[in-house]
């Protein structure tokens, strides 16, 4: 199925760390996909969410090879991009991700992800971890399951 065919229905999409990588630094197999994910997000078509640990995650590279303008434009996107809320995680958020990773064995870095996700009402979760399609509270969108426009 299209990506954009499976964005139809979204109006609120938590960015995972993968897909925002791979937008940054251009990946080719990926890029199409994502870039119709921020085109929508640039349109005020699709609200878009992230999370500390989307921006963690996204700038260890950056940091351990010194390119701190990577690491800026990862800052910037995630935090002040377009369109997007960057979710601090509090005591609730906090209580669901202990929640979800007991129901359903997660690294603890997904299930802070999804719990943020979660609490800010996302309709679906933008990953390509295929693992997280077990999780039936959100609709979990795997970039490796979907087609470019």
């Amino acid at each position: 199925m299209k990506i954009s065919d499976r964005l139809r229905p979204v109006t609120r999409l938590f960015l995972d760390t993968a897909p925002v990588i791979y937008f940054v630094e251009k990946h080719p197999r990926y890029l199409d996909m994502t870039e119709t994910v921020f085109d929508r997000l640039d349109s005020n078509s699709l609200a878009g969410v992230t999370s500390p640990v989307t921006l963690a995650e996204s700038l260890v590279v950056p940091y351990r090879l010194g390119r701190n303008e990577a690491a800026q434009t990862f800052t910037d996107l995630i935090v002040n991009g377009s369109n997007v809320s960057f979710v601090v995680i509090d005591q609730a958020i906090a209580d669901k991700a202990a929640e979800l990773r007991a129901r359903y064995n997660l690294l603890l870095p997904d299930s802070f992800q999804l719990a943020v996700a979660l609490h800010a009402g996302c309709d679906a979760f933008l990953t390509n971890d295929a693992d997280l399609k077990r999780i039936t509270e959100i609709d979990v969108l795997v970039l490796d399951d979907l087609e470019p426009d």
